[in-house]
């Protein structure tokens, strides 16, 4: 376990004690999620019960239709840009991982985004497909410490709050944008 992975459990065992809540049926140890799967460690409930309903799916013609390229570095979520945010889990949208995103475009006071991540699903492109996942890799940048290549979601579209919005982690090439773009709009 990282130590990021680490602190992120802490943090959601006291969130939970402070607010005289049981550990839900995700936490480390609890029961397999209905995919059968345990949730990862680093997964944390939302506190309170207007976080909860804070960031949520979107349409991707929605989400799409309001895509357009305009990253500032004024430390606003801006369309083009990855930033960070709280990612609610498909199989229970009250638990989720704090993840990099990319922002696709403003509207009604937030901003749609489709998520990042690390893990290599070329290797599990199948089981993904079947499970109606689909990736694109678009490589590394300064959005992750570590420079490891990321992939992004391309059939899920989220709607967050910029008060969500944790912070703002890169710029990514405009041509890297339209890529995502074009392959969302293929899956909506």
């Amino acid at each position: 376990m990282s130590l990021l992975s680490l602190l992120g459990s802490l943090g959601g065992l006291l969130v939970e004690a402070l607010s005289d809540k049981a550990p839900s049926a995700g936490s480390p140890g609890g029961p397999a999620t209905p995919r059968g799967r345990k949730d990862p460690s680093s997964a944390q409930s939302r506190p309170g019960s207007e976080a909860r309903g804070a960031i949520r799916e979107a349409e991707l013609s929605e989400a799409l239709a309001a895509a357009s390229y305009s990253p500032d570095p004024d430390g606003e979520a801006d369309p083009g840009e990855v930033v960070w945010t709280w990612v609610p889990f498909e199989e229970d949208a009250t638990r989720g991982k704090d993840r990099p995103v990319v922002v696709l475009g403003r509207a009604r006071g937030g901003v749609y985004l489709a998520q990042l991540t690390s893990k290599d699903h070329n290797r599990d492109a199948a089981q993904e497909a079947r499970w109606g996942r689909y990736w694109l890799d678009i490589g590394s940048g300064p959005w992750d410490p570590k420079r490891r290549p990321s992939k992004v979601r391309l059939d899920r579209a989220l709607w967050a709050p910029l008060s969500e919005i944790r912070r703002e982690g890169a710029s990514l090439p405009e041509q890297t944008f339209r890529r995502i773009v074009a392959a969302m709009r293929e899956h909506a």
